[in-house]
This record gives C-alpha cells, sequence and structure tokens, in this order.
C-alpha cells in the first residue's frame, strides 16, 4: 500500500473571500497561498489544511460545481461552547446548537458560505456508554 502523506479538504467556492474569511474567523487559519482561483489555508501549527476553490475552475469538473452533498467536515475541538460563542458572534449560519450525543460527543453544526456543513465536536469528559 502507498504511504499516505497528507489529507486536505478542498471546498468549491462561488466566493473565495467570503470563504476564506469564514475559516480565518472560526479557527484562526492563516493563509498559505492566496490567488484568484485558490486559496490555501493552514492551522497554526501547520498540521490541518483547506483549499478553497473557485468552483467554475477549469480544473473543478462541471458536474461537482453545486452545491455539496453527501459529506460534511468535522473539527474536533476542546471546548465546543467557546467556538459556539465565536460562531453566534460573527451571525455564521447555525444548523443545530450545541448538544450532547448518545455516542459521548458535544457538537454543533453549522454552514459554511457554500452550503458546507461543519460539525464542531468533543468528546464528553468521562462519557460512559
Amino acid at each position: 500500500m502507498e504511504k499516505l502523506n497528507r489529507l486536505m479538504i478542498n471546498i468549491c467556492s462561488d466566493d473565495l473571500v467570503k470563504s476564506k474569511e469564514f475559516y480565518i474567523k472560526l479557527f484562526d487559519f492563516r493563509v498559505d497561498y492566496d490567488s484568484e482561483w485558490f486559496v490555501h489555508l493552514v492551522s497554526e501549527n501547520n498540521n490541518l489544511e483547506i483549499g478553497i476553490i473557485d468552483a467554475i475552475s477549469e480544473i473543478v469538473p462541471k458536474d461537482i460545481q453545486n452545491q455539496p452533498q453527501g459529506m460534511y467536515i468535522t473539527f474536533v475541538v476542546e471546548n465546543v461552547n467557546k467556538v459556539f460563542e465565536k460562531v453566534e458572534a460573527e451571525k455564521f449560519q447555525i444548523v443545530e446548537p450545541p448538544k450532547d450525543t448518545f455516542y459521548g460527543q458535544r457538537r454543533f453544526l453549522l454552514k459554511d458560505p457554500n452550503g458546507v456543513i461543519i460539525d464542531i465536536s468533543a468528546p464528553i469528559r468521562d462519557f460512559e456508554v
């Protein structure tokens, strides 16, 4: 099996600037590369990456240039409620407020400017099945 070196999520966007600002505000990503067709964001310690690509770029196949379906992105954090406060302050689109799940996570859902569902979650301490 070939060694896996890196995983990066690429999000198709109709508005690169708005999308870039969303992820910078949400998690303090920094811009590693910025052009008119692609933005590369990295986390503070460089271990997480997000690519944002112009949805109508010639390198994006025509049949996937529409709204995302069948997936969501999960960010695991230390404190869901603290991130939720930031999301409310920024007036981001909340899909589901924080709640505890049956499988031991506290989570909430929101949408990014492209309609991508973002799951913000954290393990519940001392959770037992």
